[in-house]
């Protein structure tokens, strides 16, 4: 049985407590600035990955993981540039580079000789392009966002023949509406694009139980999702510079790109236990 750890509360004052996992990879770097962890990327050039994140899981196999519902997360976060609009391409000037984001996952690809598994995630998620993870009908598969990702569950594996025969479709006629819809059901993802401005401070909760997730940013409700994971997951914040393609149309692609220098913060971290 699970044993799940007790409220955890960070002000990020006075060093990283020793339960994190602390990873830089390449040019990225960690740092506690005026009360916030930043996590730091140097400028760096395509084919160059680097990585800056925390997390509590990395000591423990995936049976271990700390967290399962009910609980409440609540997150101060900025970054240093803004987030990629609907309207954003590659080459777009002065938008925050790769992928970044704080909550809770599976660690899917686990190098520590865990089995491989398709992604559990309940958590606030940011992707530039070329990164197009088209998980959800009309919402770009880019951009800041509240997601929930739920492929391990009962009847996912019964979408996988109409998710490639309609995605096959898709890639041969541009109609894409049926593969779009099969890839949520295989996926069990719901998502919400957010606007808030990602270079600003702002609060992001959410709340975690067995048959739903919901998030708020300052305090405004944004998400509702219905039937969210309920296996153990660990808690993760980070920035990196890759990119990832999953399209209805059957694309799939995986890289890095190039950025400049950029930071992304969190502070006053929370998690709770609730009752």
């Amino acid at each position: 049985m699970t044993t799940i750890r007790s409220a955890r509360y960070e002000s990020f004052t006075e060093g990283l407590a020793p339960y994190w996992t602390q990873t830089v990879l390449g040019t990225g770097s960690l740092s506690l600035q005026d009360a916030a962890l930043r996590m730091e990327i140097q400028s760096l050039h395509k084919g160059h990955y680097a990585d800056a994140q925390i997390d509590d899981y990395g000591k423990l196999a995936r049976s271990a993981f700390p967290w399962r519902p009910p609980l409440r997360m609540e997150v101060r976060a900025r970054s240093s540039l803004p987030a990629a609009t609907q309207t954003s391409t590659i080459s777009t000037p002065d938008i925050l580079r790769g992928t970044a984001g704080f909550g809770f996952w599976n660690y899917p690809f686990s190098v520590r000789g865990d089995l491989l598994m398709l992604p559990e995630a309940i958590w606030f998620f940011y992707a530039s392009p070329p990164s197009n993870m088209a998980l959800v009908p009309d919402i770009p598969g880019w951009g800041w966002k509240a997601q929930v990702v739920h492929t391990m569950r009962p009847g996912a594996f019964l979408s996988l023949l109409p998710t490639a025969l309609t995605a096959g479709w898709g890639l041969l006629t541009q109609q894409t509406q049926s593969a779009a819809r099969w890839v949520q059901r295989l996926s069990g993802a719901h998502e919400a694009l957010l606007t808030t401005p990602l270079e600003e401070w702002h609060t992001y909760t959410l709340e975690w139980k067995s048959s739903c997730a919901d998030f708020w940013v300052d305090g405004h409700h944004v998400l509702h999702a219905p039937q969210p994971p309920t296996r153990p997951l660990g808690f993760v914040a980070w920035l990196d510079n890759q990119y990832a393609i999953a399209t209805p149309q059957g694309h799939f692609r995986f890289g890095t790109v190039m950025s400049e220098t950029e930071w992304f913060e969190i502070a006053a971290l929370s998690i709770v236990p609730l009752i």
